[in-house]
């Protein structure tokens, strides 16, 4: 494994959990030490705008821009959502109004040819992101959910069914054509620590992992890889990770993401014993405001630098 202090700190994410330890993470290390690998199987093109909500999450965390809401830009208003609800257009999906402007930028950007990674960079440059925050991949991938509602993007399942029933399938389309760039393959290989993030590890985390190139180039790091779990508590604090857990038969517990992970993990972060044979960690994982973000964080990599040895 690398030695401890050299390369940067990647950290793979989607949803909340994922964005508020990037964010932890780049106040620990600085934001040019940090890189976030982001799920794009969330990805929807609506309103005339191509949006990317995880990797749009990151980034308005750690430009300290999200709102108060946890999603969105700070005080953005909804003027156009409006707008399109007064002349009778169904709007499921809110955005901001500042929002809405970054999104249909991005869409400007890849119909003229740059690609999600290179449009992703340009965006968060305008708003002051020191860190890379990397699209799995520059290629389509779509997460699908079969729920009460039958097959839906997962968009559609998480907002007009709001996540209601067991979840009965998932499929990550697109993602055997896809291939990981240049840029997250490098930064694997590079890493100093590999940090997979509180997310909902079958919604959020299983898509990159299902990118093509991802998976082997964990298997090959040599930095140590640790997951933080998304279960504080014993319960889940925010989505339906606890639906997906089931669909998967997995225990809704530090050690059930740990078997989710199996032998990728090097250890595992949580608030309560895995009791798997696996190095861990138990800490506070509650990252309800900046100092606890940092802690996390700061716990995590100790942990993770310790495992490298």
């Amino acid at each position: 494994m690398s030695p401890p202090g050299t390369g940067d700190v990647v950290v793979l994410a989607g949803g909340t959990g994922g964005a508020k330890l990037a964010r932890g993470m780049a106040d620990v290390v600085g934001g040019e030490r940090l890189v976030a690998i982001a799920n794009t199987g969330d990805d929807i093109e609506i309103y005339g705008s191509y949006v990317s909500p995880d990797p749009d999450l990151i980034s308005f965390w750690l430009a300290g821009e999200i709102d108060e809401r946890g999603w969105g830009l700070r005080g953005d208003s909804f003027f156009v959502m409006d707008a399109l609800r007064a002349l009778g257009s169904e709007v499921w999906f809110n955005l901001g109004d500042r929002d809405l402007a970054w999104c249909v930028e991005r869409a400007r950007m890849l119909a003229e040819g740059a690609s999600p990674s290179a449009a992703l960079a340009r965006l968060g440059q305008a708003i002051g992101v020191t860190a890379r925050v990397l699209p799995m991949s520059d290629d389509p991938v779509r997460t699908w959910v079969r729920g009460a509602g039958g097959w839906r993007s997962f968009q559609e399942f998480m907002i007009r069914d709001r996540a209601a029933g067991p979840v009965e399938g998932l499929e990550f389309r697109g993602a055997e054509q896809a291939r990981a760039t240049g840029q997250v393959l490098a930064a694997i290989a590079g890493a100093r620590a590999i940090v997979i993030g509180p997310s909902n590890p079958l919604a959020s985390i299983a898509p990159i992992l299902a990118v093509p190139g991802i998976r082997e180039a964990l298997t090959d790091s040599s930095a140590p890889i640790v997951a933080v779990s998304p279960i504080v508590g014993g319960e889940v604090l925010k989505g339906p990770t606890a639906s997906f857990m089931a669909f998967a038969a997995l225990e809704c517990s530090a050690g059930g993401v740990a078997d989710f992970y199996g032998d990728l993990l090097d250890g595992i972060v949580a608030d309560e014993d895995s009791e798997r044979e696996l190095a861990s960690l138990r800490v506070d994982t509650r990252m309800d405001d900046a100092r606890a973000r940092a802690s996390v964080a700061a716990h995590t990599l100790g942990f993770a630098e310790a495992l490298a040895g």
